[in-house]
Protein backbone atom coordinates (compact mmCIF):
# COMPACT_ATOMS: atom_id res chain seq x y z
CA UNK A 1 0.00 0.00 0.00
CA UNK A 2 1.58 2.85 -1.19
CA UNK A 3 1.09 6.89 -0.41
CA UNK A 4 -0.58 8.52 -3.43
CA UNK A 5 -0.23 12.43 -3.06
CA UNK A 6 -2.11 15.04 -4.63
CA UNK A 7 -1.26 18.61 -4.89
CA UNK A 8 -5.27 20.30 -5.19
CA UNK A 9 -5.04 23.78 -6.58
CA UNK A 10 -4.61 23.63 -10.62
CA UNK A 11 -3.95 20.02 -10.43
CA UNK A 12 -6.74 18.30 -8.92
CA UNK A 13 -9.37 20.91 -9.28
CA UNK A 14 -8.93 23.18 -12.97
CA UNK A 15 -8.31 26.25 -11.39
CA UNK A 16 -6.92 27.49 -7.86
CA UNK A 17 -9.18 27.30 -4.73
CA UNK A 18 -7.23 29.71 -2.97
CA UNK A 19 -7.73 32.77 -5.56
CA UNK A 20 -11.35 31.52 -6.25
CA UNK A 21 -11.81 31.77 -2.76
CA UNK A 22 -10.88 35.38 -3.03
CA UNK A 23 -13.11 35.99 -5.92
CA UNK A 24 -16.20 34.86 -4.07
CA UNK A 25 -16.06 36.98 -1.41
CA UNK A 26 -15.42 39.67 -3.66
CA UNK A 27 -18.63 38.87 -5.30
CA UNK A 28 -20.71 38.77 -1.89
CA UNK A 29 -19.36 42.16 -0.71
CA UNK A 30 -17.53 40.35 2.12
CA UNK A 31 -14.37 42.34 1.17
CA UNK A 32 -13.68 45.42 -0.40
CA UNK A 33 -13.83 44.11 -4.16
CA UNK A 34 -11.06 46.38 -5.55
CA UNK A 35 -8.90 46.39 -2.90
CA UNK A 36 -9.19 42.92 -2.55
CA UNK A 37 -9.07 41.42 -5.82
CA UNK A 38 -5.73 43.90 -6.69
CA UNK A 39 -3.94 42.09 -3.55
CA UNK A 40 -5.40 38.64 -4.41
CA UNK A 41 -3.86 38.76 -8.08
CA UNK A 42 -0.63 40.56 -6.61
CA UNK A 43 -0.09 37.49 -4.42
CA UNK A 44 -1.19 34.54 -7.04
CA UNK A 45 1.52 36.39 -9.39
CA UNK A 46 4.20 35.82 -6.35
CA UNK A 47 3.21 32.17 -6.23
CA UNK A 48 3.56 31.51 -9.64
CA UNK A 49 6.76 33.17 -9.86
CA UNK A 50 7.99 31.16 -6.82
CA UNK A 51 8.75 34.20 -4.46
CA UNK A 52 4.97 34.24 -2.26
CA UNK A 53 5.49 35.17 1.38
CA UNK A 54 2.91 32.16 2.66
CA UNK A 55 3.01 34.22 5.81
CA UNK A 56 1.80 37.64 4.12
CA UNK A 57 -0.76 35.75 2.07
CA UNK A 58 -2.03 34.22 5.05
CA UNK A 59 -2.50 37.18 6.79
CA UNK A 60 -3.96 38.48 4.03
CA UNK A 61 -6.56 35.43 2.69
CA UNK A 62 -7.27 34.82 6.41
CA UNK A 63 -8.21 38.32 7.36
CA UNK A 64 -12.03 37.56 6.68
CA UNK A 65 -11.82 34.84 9.13
CA UNK A 66 -10.26 37.12 11.82
CA UNK A 67 -13.21 39.98 10.87
CA UNK A 68 -16.30 37.84 10.61
CA UNK A 69 -18.12 35.00 12.78
CA UNK A 70 -17.54 31.67 11.95
CA UNK A 71 -20.62 30.87 11.14
CA UNK A 72 -21.50 33.06 8.49
CA UNK A 73 -17.71 32.02 7.20
CA UNK A 74 -18.91 28.47 6.94
CA UNK A 75 -21.72 29.28 5.48
CA UNK A 76 -20.40 31.17 2.80
CA UNK A 77 -17.42 28.55 2.15
CA UNK A 78 -20.61 26.05 1.51
CA UNK A 79 -22.04 27.89 -1.03
CA UNK A 80 -18.16 28.78 -2.33
CA UNK A 81 -18.25 24.78 -2.89
CA UNK A 82 -20.91 24.37 -4.62
CA UNK A 83 -21.04 27.65 -7.21
CA UNK A 84 -17.10 28.09 -7.33
CA UNK A 85 -15.18 24.73 -7.00
CA UNK A 86 -17.41 21.96 -8.29
CA UNK A 87 -17.35 22.94 -11.84
CA UNK A 88 -13.59 22.76 -11.79
CA UNK A 89 -13.50 18.93 -10.33
CA UNK A 90 -13.37 16.85 -13.51
CA UNK A 91 -13.65 13.49 -13.97
CA UNK A 92 -10.20 12.97 -15.40
CA UNK A 93 -9.50 13.69 -11.40
CA UNK A 94 -12.16 11.63 -10.07
CA UNK A 95 -10.91 8.83 -12.25
CA UNK A 96 -7.00 9.15 -11.27
CA UNK A 97 -8.39 9.07 -8.00
CA UNK A 98 -10.32 6.20 -7.88
CA UNK A 99 -7.25 4.07 -9.57
CA UNK A 100 -5.16 4.77 -6.74
CA UNK A 101 -8.08 3.71 -4.21
CA UNK A 102 -8.43 0.59 -6.49
CA UNK A 103 -5.10 -0.09 -5.84
CA UNK A 104 -5.27 0.09 -2.18
CA UNK A 105 -2.84 3.30 -1.62
CA UNK A 106 -3.22 5.82 0.94
CA UNK A 107 -4.77 9.18 -0.61
CA UNK A 108 -3.69 12.51 0.44
CA UNK A 109 -4.21 15.75 -0.54
CA UNK A 110 -1.26 17.95 0.13
CA UNK A 111 -1.75 21.57 -0.49
CA UNK A 112 -0.42 25.31 0.43
CA UNK A 113 -4.27 26.88 1.00
CA UNK A 114 -5.16 27.06 4.49
CA UNK A 115 -7.67 23.70 5.49
CA UNK A 116 -10.72 26.44 6.14
CA UNK A 117 -10.75 25.99 2.16
CA UNK A 118 -9.57 22.78 1.28
CA UNK A 119 -11.59 20.54 4.04
CA UNK A 120 -14.78 20.09 2.12
CA UNK A 121 -13.07 20.70 -1.14
CA UNK A 122 -11.10 17.22 0.28
CA UNK A 123 -14.49 15.55 1.38
CA UNK A 124 -16.17 15.95 -2.15
CA UNK A 125 -12.95 14.08 -3.52
CA UNK A 126 -13.79 11.36 -0.94
CA UNK A 127 -9.86 11.75 0.08
CA UNK A 128 -9.72 11.67 3.97
CA UNK A 129 -5.78 12.61 4.45
CA UNK A 130 -5.46 16.41 4.25
CA UNK A 131 -2.57 18.05 5.23
CA UNK A 132 -3.01 21.85 4.39
CA UNK A 133 -1.94 24.86 5.90
CA UNK A 134 -3.13 25.09 9.35
CA UNK A 135 -4.98 28.53 10.69
CA UNK A 136 -3.62 29.26 14.05
CA UNK A 137 -6.76 29.65 16.29
CA UNK A 138 -6.88 30.74 19.40
CA UNK A 139 -9.69 30.79 21.98
CA UNK A 140 -12.02 29.91 19.03
CA UNK A 141 -10.94 33.22 17.37
CA UNK A 142 -8.64 32.78 14.18
CA UNK A 143 -6.00 34.87 14.41
CA UNK A 144 -4.89 35.73 10.67
CA UNK A 145 -1.07 33.83 11.55
CA UNK A 146 -0.06 30.36 10.66
CA UNK A 147 -0.20 27.56 13.17
CA UNK A 148 3.02 25.23 12.68
CA UNK A 149 5.16 25.11 9.69
CA UNK A 150 2.91 25.97 6.12
CA UNK A 151 2.51 22.98 3.50
CA UNK A 152 4.33 25.07 1.25
CA UNK A 153 7.48 24.47 -1.10
CA UNK A 154 9.72 22.37 1.38
CA UNK A 155 7.21 22.80 3.83
CA UNK A 156 5.37 20.13 2.03
CA UNK A 157 7.93 17.93 3.20
CA UNK A 158 8.53 18.77 6.60
CA UNK A 159 4.81 18.63 6.88
CA UNK A 160 4.57 15.16 5.08
CA UNK A 161 7.47 13.82 7.20
CA UNK A 162 5.77 14.68 10.54
CA UNK A 163 2.13 12.70 9.17
CA UNK A 164 3.95 9.86 8.03
CA UNK A 165 5.78 9.17 11.41
CA UNK A 166 2.81 9.62 13.47
CA UNK A 167 1.08 7.38 11.04
CA UNK A 168 3.61 4.49 10.46
CA UNK A 169 3.81 4.81 6.58
CA UNK A 170 6.75 5.74 4.49
CA UNK A 171 7.55 6.58 1.15
CA UNK A 172 8.17 3.11 -0.71
CA UNK A 173 6.42 3.06 -3.78
CA UNK A 174 4.86 6.78 -3.21
CA UNK A 175 3.23 8.81 -6.05
CA UNK A 176 2.84 12.37 -6.10
CA UNK A 177 0.80 14.68 -8.59
CA UNK A 178 1.45 17.86 -9.12
CA UNK A 179 1.58 21.21 -11.57
CA UNK A 180 3.85 23.73 -9.83
CA UNK A 181 7.11 24.27 -9.26
CA UNK A 182 7.05 25.63 -5.85
CA UNK A 183 6.56 21.51 -5.40
CA UNK A 184 9.76 20.50 -6.68
CA UNK A 185 11.05 19.59 -3.05
CA UNK A 186 8.07 16.88 -2.58
CA UNK A 187 8.50 16.19 -6.36
CA UNK A 188 12.62 15.10 -5.97
CA UNK A 189 10.93 13.06 -2.70
CA UNK A 190 8.64 10.29 -4.50
CA UNK A 191 9.70 7.26 -6.17
CA UNK A 192 7.16 8.14 -8.67
CA UNK A 193 6.73 12.17 -9.63
CA UNK A 194 3.79 12.90 -12.01
CA UNK A 195 3.43 16.71 -13.48
CA UNK A 196 -0.23 17.59 -14.34
CA UNK A 197 -1.21 20.80 -16.50
CA UNK A 198 2.31 21.95 -15.31
CA UNK A 199 3.44 25.39 -15.64
CA UNK A 200 6.46 25.99 -18.00
CA UNK A 201 8.71 25.56 -15.42
CA UNK A 202 8.06 22.73 -13.80
CA UNK A 203 7.89 21.26 -17.38
CA UNK A 204 11.17 21.86 -18.61
CA UNK A 205 12.75 20.06 -15.10
CA UNK A 206 10.42 17.34 -15.86
CA UNK A 207 11.42 16.20 -19.67
CA UNK A 208 15.17 16.81 -18.18
CA UNK A 209 14.50 14.62 -15.37
CA UNK A 210 12.12 12.28 -17.26
CA UNK A 211 9.21 12.67 -14.93
CA UNK A 212 5.55 11.48 -17.04
CA UNK A 213 3.62 14.22 -18.20
CA UNK A 214 -0.47 14.00 -17.88
CA UNK A 215 -3.68 16.29 -18.11
CA UNK A 216 -6.26 16.35 -16.09
CA UNK A 217 -8.36 18.65 -17.78
CA UNK A 218 -11.47 18.15 -20.32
Amino acid sequence: MALALFDLDNTLLAGDSDYLWGVFLSEQGVVDAGHYEQQNQRFYDAYKKGTLDIHAFQAFSQQPLVDNDTDTMLALRQRFVEQKIRPIMTPAAFQLIEKHREQGDTLVIITATNSFVTRPIAEAFGIDNLLATEPEVIDGRYTGKIAGTPCFQGGKVIRLREWMQQHGLDMQGSWFYSDSHNDLPLLQEVDNPVVVDADEQLLSHARQAGWPSISLRE
